[in-house]
């Protein structure tokens, strides 16, 4: 137990420190306001994740948005956002956390559609300030997909034989055939998040519930149908998106800007931060208190 303390609140202090120096950087290449309208651009491509897979590279999470849209942030001379998306989609609940963080963003965010922003891509997409897509961008694609194996055949082919003990009706369900209730039972979690997801675009895009529906079929769109039918605003690519956020943050002469890349300093922080956030779960109630008392001491404290 005395060991694991020690651990976690090395990690703990690694992060912390590698936090103040980044922070005292950051300022010192930001003592002053830059003259010009910046536009900053950040891309995202790969699967909709709530969390990657270890080794796997491509991949959108809600901890790579929220790290980008931190620095982002962090950076005063940043004046609006361009979001470029490639993505088939994923995850329901990962697309809904980071279409949360585009939506609650201080700055302007438009989205930038490259190759395909479909399905959890559009989910996020909708919830930016503007969409921009190239007329061949592969789009749409509103609705849900759950997918259900029956290895019960191959098993048998196999000679495996699986005995399951279970305390719930239909806790074995995903690893069978579906009866007849246990189909309405999952046609059912898929009518809600299809429900959930009209109801967001059309809240966000200001669209009639209804002409959604008609169209959230689960087709793909091209970019161009896409624009005529109202489910994005321009077509086009990263210029004008960039030109598109400038309009929306009132900027005059909007300029290209792309962030630099994480300093060492950066980059020892996050991985310190995902270590303590994994060794976090070895602690006791009492002893994570400690942790967070000392965090709450070393930690910068950070005012406008």
């Amino acid at each position: 137990m005395q060991a694991r303390r020690i651990l976690v609140i090395v990690v703990v202090f690694i992060a912390a420190v590698s936090a103040v120096l980044s922070f005292y950087l950051l300022e010192r290449e930001e003592t002053r306001r830059v003259a010009a309208e910046r536009v900053v651009v950040v891309s995202f491509s790969g699967p909709i994740m709530e969390t990657r897979p270890l080794g796997m590279t491509g991949a959108i999470t809600p901890q790579d948005v929220r790290r980008a849209l931190s620095t982002i942030a962090d950076d005063r001379s940043i004046d609006a956002v361009v979001m470029r998306i490639d993505t088939s989609g994923g995850s329901v609940a990962a697309s809904q956390e980071i279409s949360s963080m585009v939506e609650d963003f201080h700055l302007p965010v438009v989205v930038s559609m490259a190759d395909m922003a479909a399905s959890g891509g559009y989910y996020i997409a909708a919830a930016s300030d503007g969409i921009v897509a190239h007329p061949g961008t592969m789009t749409g694609s509103i609705g849900v997909i759950l997918t259900v194996m029956n290895l019960e055949g191959l098993y048998e082919k196999l000679g495996i034989d699986v005995e399951v003990i279970k305390s719930g009706e239909h806790k074995d369900m995903m690893q069978r055939a579906l009866t007849e209730e246990e189909r309405g039972i999952l046609q059912e979690l898929s009518d809600e998040a299809y429900g959930q997801f009209v109801d967001h675009v059309a809240e966000s895009r200001d669209m009639d519930p209804a002409r959604v529906r008609e169209l959230a079929t689960g087709e793909i769109f091209m970019g161009s149908q896409a624009y005529e039918h109202g489910l994005v605003d321009e077509l086009g690519g990263e210029e004008e998106a960039i030109q598109l956020a400038g309009e929306v943050a009132g900027l005059n002469d909007p300029e290209r800007y792309e962030l630099p890349s994480p300093s060492p300093f950066q980059l020892l922080h996050w991985l310190a931060v995902d270590a303590r956030s994994a060794l976090s779960g070895l602690l006791l109630p009492e002893e994570m208190r400690w942790i967070e008392m000392f965090e709450e001491y070393i930690y910068p404290r950070i005012n406008y």
